[in-house]
């Protein structure tokens, strides 16, 4: 199953989702080799220095690309004892295999730090990338060594790892992987292109991370608005009228408010949803507005029919937009629709409206079928987000995106299922979303989605 193009796409899709470390005092270290392509695309979104920890794993003598342990410098060694114990591995054969690899490691230290000073860790974060993790044998070594070189917190961050290994790993403070495929066989199984990475290679990323850096531009370029938490945000419930019921709604909004982002729940779900919780956190901390509302009343949830009544779904949610512009904080904001399940449909519909003044709209797990004809009309630039193994709703949103005329995209993220339950799936498609959001309603010059804009 391919999950990334390759180490390029890969270290791109990492970067974004780590987004919320720029800024932070961070130092990007990749693996040699095939991790520092990964990490040079991590540091380049980080505006982040580059450096390399320098790991050898030791394969079993008999079958070398299955790891027994890792080595790192510095002396930092570890063992799979489980590993050695299967395979009757003696002392003596131990040994042999950490000479040949040691020897293998300390050269390659001098042909890394040849005329560069090592990045010094000392009270700083250490995000360690690799290309993937199997066994997990060599990031336990490199968090040893960050951590003995003095990080004060160490993040291990990969595109794609088996779900029980990264359980078993306690070296990282935290970890951070793209995704966790049920059947894993390989890291190299899941990327397009899994070429090899040659030491050359790594030479030249290293000379480019550092000439990046000093050539770059003051961190106010940075591609979107960081919002950190003040005392000065309004955070209030507040009733929306709606041809004679009140519908009940949580709004966030950060002072000044510039954009506002109101949420269609699916069926079954409200505005406690915890997934879309989740997701309104992300795009407060991107600096967007949220609006997360109960588009039916206690009383009206108890018919399911009304749950896929999509024309009232959607005249609740031209309500609740309606009701925005009546405020004095939010009267001049760019508005767009977050719709997940049935919520999509509402969205899509309520965007398709004449007088509808939207300006994007994202589908989570969406049915955008159910707003049928309406999706011609719909202009607000929409992004599709879809699991890979929910199969039939991925069918659906296919068909629903050929019959959209405005700017679309379909984001298909692997491994995750209708409802985004499985590791790091919720937090893909959190920062889709917002980055989807932060293009169309909070460009830097105020006219349009910032340039370079990167693709779905």
């Amino acid at each position: 199953m391919t999950i990334f193009q390759d180490r390029v796409d890969a270290g791109r899709q990492l970067g974004r989702r780590l987004a919320e470390l720029r800024g932070q005092d961070i130092v990007v270290l990749g693996l040699p080799r095939g991790g520092v392509p990964v990490a040079f695309e991590v540091a380049a979104a980080l505006d982040a220095p580059l450096d390399v920890i320098v790991v050898r794993k030791l394969g079993l003598p008999y079958q070398p690309e299955l790891a027994m342990g890792a080595i790192g410098e510095g002396g930092a060694k570890v063992l799979d004892e489980q590993v050695l114990a299967h395979a009757r591995v003696s002392a003596n054969e131990l040994q042999a295999v950490e000479d040949r690899e040691r020897a293998v490691l300390e050269n390659r230290v001098v042909l890394f730090r040849k005329g560069r000073t090592r990045q010094d860790l000392t009270g700083r974060i250490a995000v360690i990338v690799d290309d993937g993790i199997a066994t997990g044998s060599t990031a336990r070594v490199a968090c040893r060594i960050a951590r003995k070189q003095g990080a004060a917190r160490v993040i291990l961050a990969v595109p794609v790892a088996p779900a029980d290994t990264l359980a078993s790993l306690t070296e990282p403070d935290e970890v951070v992987c793209l995704a966790t495929p049920r059947q894993f066989t390989a890291v190299g199984y899941h990327y397009r292109d899994f070429s090899p990475t040659d030491d050359d290679e790594v030479v030249r990323l290293l000379d480019l991370a550092a000439k990046r850096l000093e050539s770059a531009p003051p961190p106010s370029r940075t591609p979107y608005f960081t919002h950190a938490d003040s005392a000065a945000d309004v955070e209030e419930e507040v009733e929306i009228p709606s041809r004679g019921v009140r519908l009940q709604a949580q709004l966030h909004l950060p002072v000044p408010a510039r954009a506002v982002v109101l949420f269609a729940h699916g069926s079954g779900s409200s505005r406690h949803s915890p997934r879309n919780r989740y997701v309104a956190g992300v795009l407060q901390q991107a600096g967007l507005g949220t609006l997360l509302l109960d588009l039916l009343t206690p009383a009206e949830e108890r018919n399911r029919a009304n749950v896929f009544d999509i024309e009232l779904l959607a005249r609740r949610l031209s309500s609740a937009t309606d009701w925005l512009a009546t405020r004095a904080d939010t009267a001049s904001c760019a508005v767009g629709y977050f719709g997940a399940s049935t919520g999509a449909g509402a969205a899509l519909w309520a965007a398709s409206e004449p007088s509808a003044r939207i300006a994007a709209v994202v589908s989570r797990g969406g049915r955008p079928d159910l707003a049928g004809p309406r999706l011609s009309a719909v202009t607000a630039p929409t992004l599709l987000i879809v699991g890979s193994l929910d199969h039939e709703v991925l069918e659906l949103n296919r068909k629903a995106k050929a019959m959209m005329r405005c700017p679309n995209q379909l984001a298909v993220v692997q491994g995750a299922t209708h409802l985004f339950e499985e590791p790091g799936t919720l937090a893909a498609a959190a920062i889709l979303a917002r980055d989807w959001f932060v293009d169309y309603l909070l460009p830097p010059d105020g006219t349009g989605p910032r340039a370079g804009a990167a693709g779905v």
